[in-house]
């Protein structure tokens, strides 16, 4: 059944791109906390919509983030990091066994 193969490759492919996204909008979005941006920009509104939901779940659970320092970004990159290194794969050895 190629067409499966070439779903899942598509989807390997896909998760990956979005994966590898939203770890450079993080990272932009760090970079924006250390200058004091335009809060009404459409660039910086847009980031702070599409990061706050997750690093704000991740902030809730952190106790460092009463010292002052946070670290829910680099936090969030490092899962986002490990389920591009394991989900991809998996999903191109699906590809692999299927076809």
């Amino acid at each position: 059944m190629f067409v499966i193969n070439y779903f899942f490759v598509a989807l390997a492919n896909l998760v990956n791109l979005l994966i590898v996204a939203y770890i450079w909008i993080i990272i932009a979005r760090a970079i924006l906390s250390w200058v004091s941006p335009d809060p009404y920009n459409p660039v910086v509104r847009f980031l702070h919509r599409v990061t706050e939901p997750v690093l704000r779940a991740v902030r809730e659970r952190l106790p460092a983030h009463q010292l002052g320092f946070d670290f829910s970004p680099m936090i969030v990159i490092l899962v986002l990091y490990f389920l591009k290194e394991f989900l991809v794969p998996v999903l191109y050895r699906i590809a692999t066994e299927i076809g």
